[in-house]
């Protein structure tokens, strides 16, 4: 095997299939990255839970492939020179040749063959839509993804297609993050499928701005496939909440505020509350004013902040973080904050009607004064 190519491009596409080379496992093979030098150059990283592939622009003037040790050859690369970077690979004894410039190294590589094949994802039930609201529904979810293991279901997120929607849903237990893309047309699906939260932490580092993402569905599999990257993992299995049983609807109460001014609020309250010291924020919604007080053994801290509406001096408590988390992920100035009652999750709705979110969190009990 033998290629040339321009360092930025192999830095690019080194660092982003490294992702997903596994760190330590009984298939040595999969703790390297695999090159494969053919009509174009690729190399790919593989767990046996998530991989990723990128192509990279060369000069192929010998095809081949070959296991590549992942961490020395991406810091040999990203040290070289700025320039063409030439790669050959003796199909004999497996010694690398990397040149470039007046820089010259040569280091061992290993065989193929024990490679694992990736899995199968049939080019079929493709869904296409832009790369950034797939980013954004990503990044204003993935935060409310579970990380208690008993229920593996929700250690993912949960896609939905119906005609011409996409939706996205994460719940841990305490709360809920559901965002929701229109096509504009109908999109001829109605599926439903759970990726894995760190599969969806990688899409979200290689999705861009401008182009599509492709979304391919296999039976156990679901395939992303992001411009020059492609990432394939393994599809939760279970039973996911049935989550629009539990976002309450005809609240009584629904006031609006502007998201910078209620985080900041939430946040400088919350600055007494720590790890070790936990208390809830208790929230008073009243006439066109909601105010934030809490204590713990540091100290007691109260602030307001103005709404629109009137809240009929409803009082509840929450955790200060899951509200600022949510609020952080609402993708306008404005929201709609929908209560029942003391006892009952609030939830952050749009203004706008061309957004479509739900955030929810469930309240803490309050002591009595």
């Amino acid at each position: 095997m033998r290629f040339t190519c321009e360092k930025s491009i192999l830095v690019s596409a080194i660092s982003v299939a490294s992702r997903t080379v596994a760190t330590k496992s009984s298939i040595t093979a999969i703790e390297g990255i695999y090159c494969q030098a053919g009509n174009q150059l690729q190399f790919t990283g593989f767990n046996m839970e998530t991989a990723i592939t990128v192509k990279a622009d060369a000069d192929i003037q010998q095809t081949g492939v070959c296991i590549l040790p992942a961490r020395l050859f991406s810091d040999i690369i990203r040290r070289l020179p700025e320039g063409p970077v030439s790669v050959s690979v003796d199909e004999d004894t497996y010694k690398v040749a990397i040149r470039a410039g007046y820089s010259n190294f040569n280091i061992s590589a290993t065989s193929a063959e024990d490679y694992p094949a990736l899995p199968d994802v049939e080019n079929r039930n493709g869904i296409t839509m832009p790369q950034n609201k797939l980013r954004e529904m990503i990044s204003g979810t993935i935060f409310a993804v579970s990380e208690n293991q008993s229920r593996p279901i929700h250690t993912g997120c949960l896609f939905e297609v119906v005609d011409d929607t996409i939706s996205v849903v994460a719940v841990d237990g305490y709360r809920l993050a559901r965002r929701t893309y229109h096509a504009g047309v109908s999109l001829e699906r109605n599926m439903h499928f759970v990726v894995p939260a760190p599969a969806l932490k990688e899409v979200e580092k290689i999705l861009g701005e401008d182009e599509n993402v492709t979304l391919q569905l296999g039976p156990k599999h679901i395939l992303f496939e992001m411009g020059r990257a492609t990432l394939i993992c393994r599809l939760l299995e279970g039973d996911f909440l049935d989550w629009r049983k539990v976002i309450p609807t005809d609240c009584p109460v629904k006031v609006v505020a502007h998201v910078g001014e209620l985080a900041a609020t939430i946040e400088r309250v919350g600055l007494i509350v720590t790890e070790k010291l936990k208390s809830p924020v208790r929230c008073t919604f009243g006439d066109n004013e909601a105010t934030f007080r809490t204590t713990t053994a540091i100290g007691a801290a109260e602030d307001r902040c103005s709404i629109a509406g009137n809240g009929g001096e409803l009082e509840i408590g929450f955790n200060c973080h899951y509200l600022t988390d949510a609020l952080k992920a609402v993708p306008s100035d404005e929201v709609c904050l929908e209560l029942k009652n003391g006892l009952s999750p609030i939830v952050f709705t749009p203004v706008r009607p061309e957004d479509d979110f739900a955030y929810m969190v469930l309240p803490v009990r309050l002591r009595s004064n």
